[in-house]
């Protein structure tokens, strides 16, 4: 089944295929402007050591050079003439540029070299023949007709290794089509036409598999390249060549004569190239089948593993950004490569919470005075109220003002508005723009966008407290900060009123040299008074909203099945979960369930060389400190962490990942038990590690907590 993640055409955009060499550009315009001379030919080749060094091996060759002496450059020309000195720099040039390809040099090309080669000579004789005005056009044209090939093959070498060496036919086409979307017609056309040549050539590589019937008046090139085509790899195919040369004008013996003459000139030019093309006819070349398609359920658990992974690396990488700077770079650098995103760029939220303002990232400075009023509407002021993933067109109907600027800040033709969620408040949002062919394969990934939104938020909540919706909370806890003050100010004139008048009593007694002990004992128990109403406005905290009862076993049960159903668990390496089925916290279950993938994982890497036993446990309640916690912990036989790491290890510390459980990465583990209301310890020795978690017990009305264990007693040392 063909990933939205893996869309071959995205991977074609960024896959570092090769450029057109330099010598063979200057060529074509030579050949274009029709000033192309032995002159013209000398200086453009003797600018190329490498293309030097070929033509004086070729002129040095016993088909050319009949006497002992070498012949230099100028003699070698002389000797090849123009016609053969045209054709190898177009061959050897090609060639050179072929083997550049990603891939190239671990797949045997015989039978592609020999096809191109035969391709080539026969479009250039099928060129002379119907009086077409370039020779050398005709000839690239073949030499490149399956130049779609390689680049599949370099850029999805898994997906298409199997049909790189399938019969070239219609049938490839359809196969390619379904299972990567996009054919090696497409493929090489688009390769062609980013050398940005004034020529037909890479319409003739996109249409040698139209039909005959639709290119009667379609360009001379194209026609040329489909019968060069047909008579390279289907020459056993009467009624197709018969058609192909109707195109062409050509009556059928004339394409014998063509297919004779160039067997002789392909075998000349492979061994002037010094391509071998033994055994190439002897290359099996089975009809083309799509791969089997995986099972939807089984893709679908692998997918959200893989993305819980990826969402649990990327919580770790924005924990160790340093600063606000830092973090929106790292955001947006993570979402371009994540989602294959052309641009991208972050809307936070104002103090007011009344608008989205632009975060400048990247060095664009501008960013910061676009606003968009979340009052008044629009698709990216509904993402962020809503919370909810917005997909938008630029061809859209009824666009705001806002949006068109964003898609032309972007530069795209479509974009994704991912809401930056934190709990029940949204910080801002992150958009990113994509072309419109990958529209709907980013929209099929709209759960994980959801899940690198919520990451990028809880980093973002850290760093920024004081930006979005907590800068209204702020000024909402100033208020009540404000009028508690009144009362404080009130409560404390009682005790200043008394400290002054004691004070004046201490002053006559000490002047009398009278006992004052008593006095001394009040005044300390006013000014302790005063300081309790003092410290009362730093206990001031905003209302907190009534969390979730979550089911421990649930969230527990999903993880372990997650590891288990895909390949993230090894072998050697064993899982026990000891949960009971009414063990129940107030907090969050995705928050929960981050924090076991993260705990797991870890585990696993400590277990991966030796193999080993992880267990889940419950452990019943805990009173600490007079609240009812749950206690669970995750355990591994690992050989047990480093003193130095134990002492770091939730710090935003770099990763090296050296060594089993190295202990990296867990401030976010640390940071979500900290949102839930809870601790986090770790034992470690050298018979194993464990992360031992309390967290509260539920207290929402109709749940009462676990009867059938006696709660334990914990003291907050």
């Amino acid at each position: 089944m063909h990933q939205p993640d893996q869309d071959i055409r995205n991977r074609l955009l960024i896959a570092r295929l090769p450029a057109m060499p330099q010598i063979l550009i200057k060529l074509i315009g030579h050949l274009q402007a029709d000033d192309l001379g032995m002159p013209e030919l000398a200086a453009l080749i003797a600018q190329d050591a490498g293309m030097t060094g070929k033509i004086l091996a070729v002129a040095n060759s016993s088909a050319y050079h009949r006497g002992t002496r070498s012949a230099n450059l100028e003699q070698s020309l002389v000797s090849l003439g123009t016609d053969m000195i045209k054709t190898l720099v177009i061959s050897e040039s090609v060639f050179q540029t072929f083997n550049n390809f990603p891939h190239s040099g671990s797949t045997d090309l015989r039978a592609f070299w020999k096809n191109s080669l035969t391709a080539a000579v026969v479009a250039r004789e099928l060129a002379r023949r119907t009086g077409y005005g370039s020779l050398e056009e005709a000839y690239l044209a073949g030499l490149l007709h399956n130049v779609g090939r390689l680049a599949l093959l370099a850029t999805a070498p898994r997906e298409y290794a199997f049909n790189f060496t399938a019969r070239d036919d219609e049938d490839l086409c359809a196969v390619e089509q379904r299972t990567l979307q996009i054919t090696h017609t497409e493929a090489g056309a688009w390769l062609i036409e980013r050398w940005q040549l004034d020529s037909f050539l890479a319409d003739s590589v996109l249409y040698h598999h139209e039909a005959s019937s639709r290119l009667e008046s379609a360009h001379p090139l194209i026609r040329i390249v489909r019968l060069a085509h047909l008579m390279a790899a289907h020459a056993d195919d009467e009624a197709a060549l018969l058609e192909g040369a109707g195109l062409c004008g050509l009556a059928r013996p004339d394409l014998d004569e063509i297919l004779a003459l160039a067997e002789r000139q392909v075998m000349q030019s492979a061994e002037h190239l010094g391509i071998d093309l033994a055994g190439a006819d002897d290359i099996p070349a089975p009809s083309a089948q799509a791969p089997a398609q995986l099972d939807p359920v089984a893709q679908r658990l692998s997918d959200e593993m893989r993305n819980l992974v990826l969402v649990s690396e990327i919580g770790q990488a924005f924990a160790r950004q340093q600063g606000e700077a830092g973090l929106l770079e790292s955001m947006v650098r993570s979402a371009r490569m994540l989602f294959d995103f052309e641009s991208a760029l972050v809307l936070l939220e104002n103090p007011t919470g009344q608008a989205l303002v632009g975060a400048p990232v990247g060095g664009v400075a501008r960013l910061a005075e676009f606003s968009i009023p979340l009052a008044r509407g629009g698709v990216v002021a509904h993402s962020a109220l809503a919370r909810q993933t917005a997909f938008v067109r630029r061809d859209d109907q009824g666009l705001g003002l806002a949006e068109e600027q964003l898609l032309r800040m972007l530069g795209s033709d479509s974009m994704v508005c991912v809401p930056l969620v934190a709990g029940a408040r949204c910080l801002g949002v992150l958009v990113g723009g994509l072309p419109a062919w990958q529209f709907g394969a980013v929209k099929k990934r709209e759960h994980f966008l959801k899940s690198f939104g919520a990451q990028a938020a809880t980093a973002l909540e850290n760093t920024l407290s004081e930006r979005g919706h907590a800068r209204r909370q702020l000024a909402q806890v100033a208020e009540e900060y404000r009028e508690a003050s009144r009362r404080v100010v009130h409560e404390v004139n009682n005790p200043l009123s008394i400290i002054k008048n004691y004070l004046s009593v201490l002053d006559e007694k000490l002047a009398r040299q009278e006992p004052v002990s008593g006095e001394m004992s009040i005044l300390n128990e006013e000014i302790d008074r005063v300081g309790q109403l003092i410290n009362g406005l730093a206990d001031l905290k905003p209302a907190a909203t009534s969390p979730d009862s979550v089911q421990v076993a649930k969230v527990a049960n999903e993880v372990l099945r997650l590891f288990r159903t895909t390949g993230f668990l090894p072998a050697n390496v064993d899982v026990v979960l000891s949960v009971q089925d009414d063990a129940r916290i107030d907090g969050d279950a995705d928050m929960l369930k981050q924090v076991l993938v993260n705990l797991v994982k870890n585990a696993i890497e400590a277990l991966e060389a030796t193999g080993g036993r992880i267990e889940i446990i419950s452990r019943g309640l805990v009173n600490r400190d007079r609240t009812l916690y749950v206690e669970l912990a995750v355990a591994d036989t690992g050989p047990g962490l480093p003193r130095d790491v134990l002492a770091n290890l939730f710090s935003a510390v770099k990763s090296t990942k050296d060594g089993a459980h190295h202990g990296l990465g867990l401030s976010i583990v640390h940071s979500l038990v900290k949102k839930l209301r809870g601790h986090i310890a770790c034992r470690s020795g050298s018979t194993g590690t464990a992360f031992e978690i309390l967290l509260p017990a539920a207290t929402s009305a109709g749940v009462s907590a676990p009867p059938a264990l006696p709660a334990r007693v914990l003291g907050s040392a």
